[in-house]
């Protein structure tokens, strides 16, 4: 992995795949960070002939925390008044930040959660730099979201003990929630991944402030509508916490869009669809007319 600087800020990165390949820059979701992009799927991107790009969004992983913006509002900002420290606009700023430390002009975005939020905003705001857009388990935002199930919002907001192992068992039953009911769930295989991501870094108050940043964004099904590149929405049929209307109302929303529904999938990435999402993807960066880099 490696650093650069953007925007001001430090943020983490890494590479999968040949420089000379068109560049796929991949967005990942709320208190996320690059290694929740599984490396098998990245690889599978790679192998298609892309050079992969996953990086950790700002307040997330080993990049830049906003420490000087302390604690976010949230009751506030569920009762209305949201005061985020940054918006969603900045975290695409931020992605566009990540291509120009690269030295690309222009690459396919993919985003997952509200990876995919801030994928179509990168798409709205800077149209000049994508070539091919795809929104995973994501949504419109704004008055025009579908909400989580009860038992996925609880998810966003039960607060942590004071543990490793307590804060850990905490990431396995999120996980097992939002993989949605009656899913497939390896119990071992997740508490090993949410492993993996607390000892690489456990930073809660950064949720917190991206949190806020979504619940401070407007709708941008209208902004939507003038993205003209070629996209891709994937959504999962049993997904509790960006519920399916979600995503068809991004695919509705931006014309000539692709929608792949996935059964037995909820809020996740199940490894039986990596190859059918890798070829997706692939097939629609095949239908821009641009290079990658």
């Amino acid at each position: 992995m490696a650093r650069l600087n953007a925007n001001g800020i430090e943020i983490e990165y890494e590479t999968i795949g040949d420089p000379q390949a068109p560049a796929m820059l991949m967005i990942m979701g709320l208190g996320a960070q690059l290694t929740t992009w599984d490396d098998g799927f990245c690889r599978d991107l790679a192998d298609r002939g892309f050079y992969v790009i996953r990086y950790d969004n700002r307040d997330a992983g080993l990049s830049t925390k906003m420490e000087a913006a302390g604690p976010a509002d949230i009751v506030g900002a569920y009762g209305g008044h949201p005061d985020p420290a940054y918006t969603l606009d900045d975290l695409a700023a931020d992605a566009v930040g990540v291509l120009d430390a690269l030295g690309i002009r222009t690459a396919h975005i993919v985003g997952a959660s509200m990876g995919g939020f801030i994928a179509q905003l990168v798409a709205i705001n800077h149209p000049d730099r994508v070539l091919s857009l795809t929104s995973i388990m994501s949504g419109p935002g704004g008055e025009d979201a579908v909400p989580p199930t009860p038992e996925a919002a609880v998810v966003l907001v039960q607060a942590p003990g004071p543990t490793r192992e307590e804060r850990i068992a905490l990431g396995v039953v999120a996980r097992r929630v939002l993989c949605g009911e009656g899913n497939p769930f390896d119990e071992e295989e997740e508490k090993r991944r949410v492993e993996r991501l607390y000892d690489r870094s456990y930073y809660p108050l950064g949720f917190g402030r991206q949190f806020v940043a979504i619940l401070a964004a407007a709708s941008r099904v209208p902004a939507l509508a003038a993205v003209t590149v070629p996209t891709l929405v994937v959504h999962g049929v049993d997904d509790p916490l960006v519920p399916l209307e979600n995503g068809r109302r991004v695919a509705a929303a931006v014309p000539g869009a692709r929608l792949i529904e996935l059964e037995g999938m909820g809020h996740n990435l199940p490894e039986q669809y990596w190859p059918l999402v890798a070829d997706a993807i692939a097939e629609t960066a095949r239908q821009a007319s641009g290079v990658g880099s």
